[in-house]
């Protein structure tokens, strides 16, 4: 008598499999974390006086364009030399809306918003006309283009005087705290709390995108070109995305930096800015986002300890001057030649290992 033998079950995808741990989805958990961040910087912003509320403020624009280019060149593998010039593109901008609402009278709190949303739709236009030409480029002719795009940006302001006012560079007025916060609230930490919402909220697309299937498309093209065509990604039209993504949060951070300022000018956005934002997201650790905060936390204390050393030499005022013009950018190289050396995964690498042996010395402990 011949048993017939029963067919195995068929084998269920992965969505058709059932679920037996309660995953966070990915938007929720990084929500989470930017309303925790929003929390401190509400409590510390009473805490500081109005130049160190100003300074986070500064820190926070900074970090739109260091993570952008973190996603740019660490994730993607694209060198670029450029990211000042859009920031500078972001900072015109708004100065040109700013002050075309303050001629017709307009002044209400949602300009704002709208000009900083010109500001990042019209760097996303140069990105992707840049992006475009980055695709067919690699190596050195890659940084050789971003480097002209450094230099032609701020000479163009320079060119065009009749719009954006030549080297004086343009005002940027910007309304006043709202009445509601009170007569004697401190400018300053207004500006805080506009520079870390558009920040956060720069932060939560870019880490959200980091873990979509774009941030992967990012990651392989970055690690080999070759083998991510022949998975079936469009090398091209990846390397375009990453390069607008990087733009438009280059352009938010330069509209941020001018907000803040309230003024513009092409001094503020030359070559040496693009150099710092590299320098600064090796520094932090390139292909991590927690590293962009790191670079950008650097970028605005460098200015404060280039005081602080030049004061302790007694020098004449041109000696003085000179030293301080290119202490920076020495201080800069030193850090990261140490850094490159004690720590190649920058400080957010370092901190991350540091990290991971104190859990397995806890686990062992536990053990």
């Amino acid at each position: 008598m011949s048993a017939t033998r029963a067919a195995p079950p068929a084998r269920r995808t992965a969505a058709e499999r059932p679920r037996t741990g309660r995953a966070v989805p990915t938007l929720l958990r990084h929500l989470a974390v930017a309303a925790v961040a929003a929390s401190v910087v509400l409590v510390v912003s009473y805490q500081l006086d109005s130049f160190r509320n100003f300074q986070l403020a500064t820190v926070a624009a900074y970090l739109c364009a260091t993570a952008g280019l973190t996603v740019l060149t660490g994730l993607c593998g694209q060198l670029s030399l450029g990211h000042g010039a859009l920031m500078a593109t972001g900072a015109y901008t708004v100065a040109l809306c700013q002050n075309a609402f303050a001629e017709r009278g307009v002044t209400a709190g949602g300009v704002l918003v709208l000009s900083l949303a010109t500001a990042v739709l019209a760097t996303v236009a140069v990105g992707a006309v840049v992006g475009v030409a980055a695709a067919r480029l690699r190596g050195p002719y890659l940084a050789g283009l971003t480097l002209a795009v450094a230099v032609v940006v701020p000479a163009l302001t320079v060119t065009f005087d009749g719009v954006f006012n030549g080297e004086q560079g343009l005002a940027v007025p910007v309304a006043p705290a709202p009445a509601g916060l009170g007569p004697y609230f401190p400018y300053e930490r207004w500006q805080l709390w506009v520079a870390t919402a558009a920040t956060l909220l720069c932060l939560v697309l870019l880490a959200n995108l980091v873990r979509s299937r774009y941030g992967r498309a990012f990651r392989a093209v970055r690690d080999d070109e070759v083998a991510a065509r022949l998975a079936g990604i469009h090398v091209a039209r990846t390397q375009v995305i990453a390069f607008v993504v990087s733009a438009g949060s280059a352009g938010l951070g330069g509209a941020l930096v001018a907000v803040l300022a309230q003024s513009v000018s092409p001094g503020a956005f030359g070559l040496t800015l693009s150099l710092f934002l590299l320098m600064a997201v090796v520094i932090g650790g390139l292909g991590r986002l927690a590293g962009a905060v790191w670079g950008a936390v650097l970028l605005v204390a460098l200015p404060d300890l280039t005081h602080t050393l030049t004061d302790l030499f007694t020098l004449s005022p041109a000696a003085a001057q000179r030293l301080e013009g290119n202490l920076p950018l020495a201080i800069f190289g030193c850090t990261l030649i140490v850094v490159m050396i004690a720590a190649p995964g920058g400080v957010q690498g370092l901190l991350s290992r540091l990290a991971g042996a104190l859990r397995v010395r806890w686990r062992r402990r536990r053990s």
